[in-house]
């Protein structure tokens, strides 16, 4: 073999390494390091933390919870992955009233203490961040609110994110759930807009903000609390996105609804339906089929 295929060989010896070694990465921190990219982007452009201080309480409270309560449950300590991506997601999309730090510490352990509390055959049925945020909205909807458009829709924040998301998304083998989100979004916001007869751009914007970029690449693809199965799992998806244009039409129409609808029909939607797909899935799957 001369030199030339030799140093060909090699090259293609070390491409298949890296991809191998990619393969084998483990996809919760795959997840950990998208949010944390939206979190430096978040911070740096726009200052949206709004205090490091409260980035450091909830990391702090979604942890040592995990850690005790983990420790408590198993006799061990759990990966704290999911405890890091709760508190970072808590940081960026909680805004109380005021400068109070209570929301943030209180949510970060409503967050993790759901996994172990609201359980059915050792699975959590809500997404820990959705479900903190949800019951807060609810219980003090005039002290707590949630991030909107802190950071517009400026093309390269979005281009950045959107692209290391759908990546990931892809990696982790949820990408057909965003995509499936995504496309219920444009097709029934459209048509909400043409029944209002009002402009598409307004009504399909929200989805390049920040709220929504949380929700679609770690909340409604969460591993741990969606449904198995490509095709259930599309349409649950469906039926959140369903959900929540209900939910805008009943705003619309100034029904009187609880706060939270009006101000996160995304989350509201995803704790309605979610919850209920993910029973539906465990109590018809047969017990040895159960992850433990």
């Amino acid at each position: 073999m001369n030199a030339a295929a030799e140093t060909s060989v090699t090259g293609q010896g070390v491409q298949s390494g890296w991809r191998e070694r990619g393969r084998q990465i483990d996809p919760r921190y795959l997840i950990a390091g998208l949010i944390t990219l939206v979190l430096v982007v978040a911070q740096f452009r726009y200052h949206v933390v709004g205090g490091y201080e409260r980035l450091v309480l909830t990391l702090l409270i979604c942890t040592l919870t995990e850690t005790l309560l983990s420790w408590f449950e198993r006799g061990r300590v759990v990966n704290l992955q999911s405890a890091y991506i709760s508190g970072v997601s808590l940081t960026l999309l909680l805004k109380p009233q005021g400068s109070v730090l209570w929301p943030f510490a209180l949510a970060g352990f409503i967050a993790i203490a759901s996994k172990y509390v609201l359980r059915y055959r050792d699975n959590h049925l809500w997404n820990p961040t959705n479900f903190a945020i949800v019951a807060l909205l609810l219980a003090a909807p005039s002290r707590v609110s949630v991030l909107s458009h802190q950071w517009g829709n400026d093309l390269l924040t979005n281009l950045v994110i959107w692209t290391f998301g759908l990546v990931i998304a892809s990696r982790v083998r949820v990408l057909h759930i965003t995509l499936t989100y995504v496309a219920c979004f444009l097709v029934l916001n459209s048509a909400r807009a043409a029944m209002l007869g009002q402009p598409v751009l307004p009504e399909i914007a929200p989805i390049t903000g920040p709220m929504y970029q949380l929700f679609i690449f770690f909340m409604i693809t969460d591993p741990r609390t969606v449904v198995r199965g490509r095709g259930k799992q599309i349409a649950v998806v469906v039926l959140i996105a369903l959900a929540e244009t209900l939910i805008r039409l009943a705003s619309d129409r100034g029904w009187p609804l609880p706060t939270a609808f009006n101000a996160a029909p995304a989350l509201v939607a995803l704790a309605l339906v979610g919850p209920v797909a993910k029973w539906f899935d465990l109590r018809l799957a047969s017990p040895t089929r159960t992850p433990s």
